[in-house]
């Protein structure tokens, strides 16, 4: 699963989660090198 930033840099996490647990579309601030600051990424598809 792919985490994207929400500051359009291209910037992106790889993570894994529980689909059980959060079926939903998971969203977390963190860190984007790029911008060098702490933005929202959001779950993509």
């Amino acid at each position: 699963m792919k985490l994207c930033s929400t500051a359009g840099t291209g910037y992106t996490y790889v993570t894994r989660k529980n689909r059980r647990n959060s079926p939903d579309r998971l969203a977390l601030s963190k860190y984007d090198p790029v911008v060098r600051r702490h933005v929202e990424f959001k779950e993509a598809r």
